[in-house]
């Protein structure tokens, strides 16, 4: 819940470095990681029992949800904290890179067993 977490009045020097869009690059890879381990997780809390299709589709569908809810909140409760629909866009496209990560790391000669 950082994400609501109000950061004015701390001294949060970067000193020089400045990246371009460091903020969407960070939304991405946190949901690019969410989805990722949020399979590994489903599938090992439902013992492999639930079908890879399905896994895909749940933790998409919750990283996606968490991500505008999060926003959403940010709008609403917080009065130094910015809703931006760059961040929803960023959540978005980490969360689908996640689960094609899964796809794609799970592809190969040993995929986890998951039934398909």
């Amino acid at each position: 819940m950082l994400s609501l977490f109000s950061f004015s009045g701390m001294n949060l020097d970067t000193g020089s470095l400045n990246i371009p869009y460091a903020d969407k690059i960070t939304h991405f890879i946190f949901y690019l990681t969410f989805a990722f381990v949020g399979c590994l997780s489903l599938r090992e809390r439902t013992t492999g029992n639930l079908g890879l299709h399905k896994t895909l589709i749940i933790v998409l569908f919750f990283a996606i949800l968490y991500g505008i809810l999060i926003e959403v909140l940010q709008y609403t409760i917080t009065t130094d904290r910015m809703a931006e629909w760059g961040d929803v866009l960023a959540n978005t496209l980490g969360a689908f890179a996640g689960i094609g990560l899964i796809r794609w790391v799970f592809s190969k000669k040993n995929p986890l067993k998951w039934k398909f």
